[in-house]
């Protein structure tokens, strides 16, 4: 059977193994090369396999995009009596499951990878970080880690080499801020999950004060092919800054929903209409969220930027761990923005006064705009303190906190200006500036609008056109949606 244009366009490095093996079968990981990898770094000196991770051009794939090489390099030239190696399984954006699917469709991948990252570094504890809202994802881990244990592969004198290396699980509760590395750090050793100032950085001094390497599970899921297939093979994929693949969790109005994982310089525009099918409905494409909440809106007029980190940032958004969430013509930017403000003012930790008190002014600004209550004052208010916010908040999480704000304010001025000196929402999404009327030509007087009607504000006789009383209206949308006619009006 010939290939799609959807799967022609994708490449599998990540996810090469999800849906063809038994996950929780070692052998069949096995067969598939799996530890191939492991045994051959065994050979090599660690300074060699970190060499190798730098040359492919790995980077961290959890946000940051911080070359994986550099980071090892830095935790081997520290020495301790004690390394750690940690994988963040804490996904958090809403909409994104990249990581569950890795570690639910192909979990040895995860564990080998990090006992070769333990070779490098020098480390003989790894662990995972993981939501306890992953129950099946947990249970195959364990079961992976368990079966690698058994065959030989984790624990001590590895392939007899003398080199001794384990895995344990630790459970977050749920907190977006923990997906920082420091914030998760601090939760894995028993405290509150909140970022600390940095340097020093992990790979100085982590876990217990003692080097420790952060990377998340998309970033492992790479190593064991980079190591089989040597550094030039993955540095001849992706663009010359973004090397490899990446993994998208494809959301919202679109057609293709689910997960993707494309050689980074790819379009937005091949990955939203070829892989993705574009809009469902027939309805226009208006905007694509990248990166999660942290990420920014990229428009019609971004639709052929390349999809590599530095390209994403020169739109105002970012990479982030690879939430997509596609928008049509009837999403309302503010909105929008008002929707991930409201995610990330509630998983702030707290901890810094930009991030604590400046995401809940942000809020209220948008809240007000919303509800037909803004001023041009506002929205220059809305920007000022953005910026400020960007500039300021302790960890990454608070300074891309804005992102959403200052990319639909730069690319949908026209809706803010809207909202805030007409009083009106293009989209008719938000339900303050909104006003429903009958269009006496459409109506047939069917009366199905009054018996919907939860406050009894819509009149007329039988077979006659109804009208609404406007003062009484709750816009709830309730004769909108059951009118068969197209005779109400939603303005």
């Amino acid at each position: 059977m010939a290939a799609t244009t959807t799967e022609k366009k994708q490449l599998r490095i990540a996810t090469r193994n999800c849906g063809f093996i038994d996950p929780e079968s070692i052998d069949d990981y096995i067969a598939l090369r799996g530890y191939e990898g492991l045994a051959k770094v065994l050979t090599m000196t660690p300074a060699e396999v970190v060499d190798l991770v730098k040359r492919s051009g790995l980077r961290g794939r959890g946000g940051a995009g911080f070359p994986t090489g550099i980071k090892w390099g830095i935790a081997l030239g520290n020495k301790a009596d004690q390394k750690y190696m940690v994988c963040n399984a804490d996904e958090g954006d809403p909409g994104a499951f990249m990581d569950r699917a890795v570690l639910e469709g192909d979990p040895h991948s995860v564990v080998e990878a990090m006992a070769i990252g333990g070779y490098a570094i020098g480390a003989t504890r790894g662990t995972v970080y993981i939501r306890a809202e992953y129950p099946l994802a947990i249970k195959r881990l364990k079961k992976a880690i368990d079966d690698a244990r058994e065959y030989g592969l984790l624990g001590e004198n590895i392939f007899g080499s003398g080199f001794d290396f384990d895995i344990e699980l630790k459970y977050g509760a749920g907190a977006f801020v923990c997906g920082e590395e420091t914030a998760l750090i601090r939760s894995m050793e028993g405290k509150r999950g909140e970022p600390v100032t940095k340097p020093p950085f992990p790979a100085q001094s982590g876990y217990w004060e003692k080097p420790t390497i952060v990377n998340n599970v998309e970033t492992f899921a790479n190593i064991p092919a980079i190591i089989i297939n040597g550094a030039d093979w993955f540095s001849g994929i992706g663009t010359a800054t973004s090397k490899g693949t990446k993994v998208f969790a494809l959301a919202g109005k679109i057609q293709n929903v689910g997960l993707i994982e494309v050689p980074m310089g790819i379009s937005l525009r091949e990955v939203i209409f070829d892989i993705g099918g574009g809009c469902p409905d027939g309805k226009a494409f208006k905007a694509v969220q990248t990166g999660g909440p942290s990420g920014g809106a990229l428009a019609n007029k971004d639709l052929d930027v390349a999809i590599d980190y530095e390209s994403l940032a020169a739109c105002k958004s970012i990479m982030g761990s690879g939430g997509m969430v596609v928008m049509d013509e009837d999403d309302c930017m503010v909105s929008v923005a008002k929707f991930f403000l409201d995610f990330t003012m509630d998983e702030t930790c707290g901890k810094c006064t930009p991030c604590r008190i400046g995401s809940k002014r942000l809020y209220e600004i948008l809240d007000r705009i919303t509800k037909g209550k803004g001023t041009r004052a506002d929205l220059d208010r809305l920007k000022s303190l953005s910026e400020i916010i960007k500039d300021t908040a302790l960890c990454g999480l608070g300074q891309t906190m804005p992102n959403p704000i200052l990319s639909t304010m730069d690319t949908f001025a026209n809706e803010y200006e809207a909202h805030v000196d007409d009083k009106k929402c293009p989209a008719h999404v938000c339900t303050a500036l909104l006003t429903y009327t009958i269009d006496p030509a459409k109506c047939t007087g069917c009366g199905l609008c009054t018996r919907v009607c939860p406050v009894e504000c819509i009149s007329g006789t039988k077979k006659q056109p109804h009208t609404i009383d406007t003062t009484r209206c709750i816009k709830c949308g309730a004769c909108y949606d059951k009118c068969k006619f197209d005779s109400i009006i939603k303005q």
